[in-house]
């Protein structure tokens, strides 16, 4: 970029020192704090390669631009450096005001954009300090050389021609246009205003998303079969799904089986996972991304349509939830409906409801509920009165019960240094029916037996298999996942469809999963948006000493938004946090040209000019930063953007948005911000006079 702006080699190293000198910094801070390499720290020096050479470009063009017009090239490199050292200070600070307070971001943006805020922190002040002393002090050594061509100008070739010829007619065209829209101000700034009205209008359009679904090529595949299925039987039908992921995933490059969940109630308490024989789970690993033509959410959608023909099948999910979904959070299911209301049938018979409609809703997959179906149960409704007038409490007797009925570790056998548990418990055919729990023996304080069913009345009841509680209320979840629809848009469905629904009383519907972090991320975010503009105006103002100038800057980011959403509509990009977070980051970048072109616009004014005539000359003479740095910052987005990588999904919302917001608010700021400016100019010289 700055050999086809500049046309000359030596600029092009001047600027190539700014970046080494600017990343061997950034490699010292990891090294100091002990991060790693890894791909977060290697996204977040991608992203500040592209903006650490802006304030070298905007320096080493207007010494180029002295030189050019004459200057010997150390009084081009003094007097150039201080004429946009202001404007150069100001971006930096404004930028810095921008990712700085990204460091202290906490939760699932935290852990993405944390060491995001650092690095280009680092970097950008970094480059600040280059720009302001590398850059200069190279220009005056190395340009000296080029002094000796300035008397032959057939040495510069055709290319040097050549370009320059293209970019004055640019330069000339632009300051055209910019005549004719200070022309016809009120017509520019209403169609400005038409433009981001009805560009915000595409955000109605734009599915939403907590975070971006990688591909890592994981799968888990759950499978429940009808409750009291042998685990023998459990296993035999896992090969029929195991044949099914032969035949259908050529992709496959591993995979292993489990069988049976443990029923004594700890995986359900640790992990929230359905317990017993007739449940097994497939881990798939597929071969490595660039290996295969399907994505793991094509397959999974593969796998789907043929496991649900398979008779005898309760409920199963094929999830795409690799090992990025701990860092996240996001390891469950990505959307959760909870029912919460204490009477078990009343919140089982809405959320049956709710699950059967879920299903019918394009994008919604993988849909069951947490609560299993009614199974038998014996229940012990204890006599207080009774076992207290014996001395005994509920915690005595419940002990006694089980020991008899689950069985305890009465001693240890030890052998040849081994240790052995000596386990007891009632024989099988003594726990199986309710006449044998009636007749338990409970031995009280006195050293007598009583029977169980003397102190207590026992029935059989059926009850779900697991209880769980959410702030200490009853809770059923439906659960589901979500594939080839943005999650929001699904959301938006069961959320009209249950408003709906007369919801009897006592009983409350809640959103979970990713739908809960995402409401809370984007709340955040949105406060986060909001306090960045209000602080990137506030160092402005500081710098330029004035309210008036920031103001007027600032108008260049509401059409950052304008990209963002032709961006988000025109690729199919969902609005997630990652994207949300490019929007904030885009504020402080955007400014940085309305900064050099406003700066520069006052200096011409100070110097004389006139408003129009400072405005036109400004705007030729700032154009080729303006368009440098755009493009450089562009280009270093361009690879997050089109990635096809392993894990590029997570970043590609980032440069999507970067870059379209980018194209339209240089684009918007070369003609917008003038116009803005002589408006203002001019109803300030009106009120002056009268």
């Amino acid at each position: 970029v700055i050999l086809l702006f500049l046309r000359q080699w030596r600029a092009t190293i001047i600027i190539a020192f700014t970046i080494p000198f600017s990343l061997v910094v950034a490699l010292i801070y990891l090294y100091i704090t002990g991060d790693t390499i890894n791909i977060i720290t290697l996204s977040s020096l991608s992203i500040a390669v592209g903006m650490v050479v802006d304030d070298a470009i905007v320096i080493l063009e207007n010494i180029t631009r002295h030189i050019e017009q004459g200057a010997r090239p150390r009084e081009a490199a003094i007097f150039g450096s201080n004429e946009v050292g202001l404007a150069v200070a100001a971006s930096t600070f404004a930028i810095v005001a921008v990712f700085l307070p990204l460091s202290l971001l906490t939760g699932v943006a935290g852990v993405f954009f944390n060491i995001l805020g650092i690095l280009v922190t680092v970097t950008i002040i970094t480059s600040l300090f280059a720009s302001l002393s590398l850059v200069p002090m190279l220009s005056a050594r190395l340009y000296k050389r080029r002094k000796r061509l300035q008397d032959l100008p057939e040495k510069r070739g055709r290319f040097f021609e050549f370009g320059e010829r293209i970019f004055i007619r640019m330069e000339e065209g632009y300051k055209h246009i910019l005549q004719r829209a200070l022309k016809h101000r009120k017509t520019v700034i209403a169609l400005a205003i038409i433009i981001f009205v009805s560009s915000m209008i595409l955000f109605r359009f734009i599915g939403t998303e907590f975070m971006p679904p990688s591909d890592d090529g994981t799968m888990q595949i759950n499978v429940e079969l009808q409750p009291g299925t042998r685990l023998e039987e459990t296993v035999e039908f896992s090969k029929k799904v195991q044949d099914i992921l032969k035949k259908k995933v050529p992709e496959l490059a591993y995979y292993s089986g489990q069988a049976g969940v443990n029923d004594e109630g700890f995986s359900s308490i640790l992990f929230g996972q359905k317990e017993g024989s007739n449940i097994f789970l497939l881990r798939v690993l597929l071969v490595a991304h660039k290996k295969r033509n399907r994505s793991v959410f094509e397959i999974s959608d593969t796998l789907r349509k043929y496991i649900s023909q398979l008779p005898g099948i309760t409920s199963f999910s094929v999830g795409t939830a690799g090992a990025g979904s701990f860092v996240t959070g996001a390891t469950g299911k990505q959307l959760e409906v909870d029912v919460i209301g204490y009477d078990l049938r009343t919140t089982t018979a809405l959320a049956n409801r709710i699950s059967e409609k879920m299903k019918s809703i394009p994008g919604a997959v993988d849909v069951a509920l947490d609560r299993g179906k009614d199974r038998p149960e014996i229940e012990i409704i204890l006599n207080r009165d009774k076992i207290a007038s014996i001395g005994l409490n509920t915690a005595m007797v419940s002990a006694s019960v089980r020991n008899y009925m689950y069985g305890k570790t009465a001693t240890k056998f030890r052998q040849e240094g081994n240790e052995y548990d000596v386990f007891i418990r009632l024989d099988k055919r003594f726990r199986h029916s309710i006449r044998n729990v009636e007749n338990i023996s409970i031995q009280t304080l006195s050293g007598s037996f009583v029977k169980l069913k003397d102190i207590a009345t026992i029935r059989e009841v059926m009850y779900p298999p697991a209880i769980k509680r959410k702030n200490m209320e009853r809770v059923v979840t439906i659960g589901a996942n979500v594939s080839g629809r943005p999650l929001g848009d699904v959301t938006a469905d069961i959320k009209k469809y249950v408003k709906t629904l007369e919801i009897p009383p006592g009983i409350e519907i809640e959103y979970g999963g990713q739908v809960e972090q995402q409401s809370e991320s984007f709340s955040d975010l949105s406060l986060f948006l909001v306090l960045s503009i209000l602080l990137v105006y506030m160092i402005m103002a500081s710098q330029f000493e004035s309210f008036l100038s920031p103001f007027i800057i600032m108008f260049s980011v509401p059409f950052a938004l304008v990209g963002v959403a032709w961006g988000l509509y025109l690729t199919g990009v969902p609005l997630s946090s990652i994207a949300f977070l490019a929007t904030i980051m885009l504020i402080g970048i955007v400014v940085k040209n309305a900064i050099v072109l406003v700066d520069y616009t006052n200096i011409l004014r100070a110097r004389g000019y006139e408003l129009l005539d400072a405005i036109v000359s400004a705007g030729g003479n700032r154009l080729r930063p303006v368009l440098m740095t755009a493009i450089t910052t562009i280009l270093g987005m361009l690879p997050l953007a089109i990635s096809t990588g392993e894990g590029s999904e997570t970043w590609r919302p980032l440069g999507v948005t970067v870059i379209f917001g980018l194209l339209v608010s240089t684009a918007v700021t070369l003609v917008l911000i003038p116009v803005i400016y002589s408006l203002f100019e001019t109803k300030l010289k009106r009120k002056n006079m009268a």
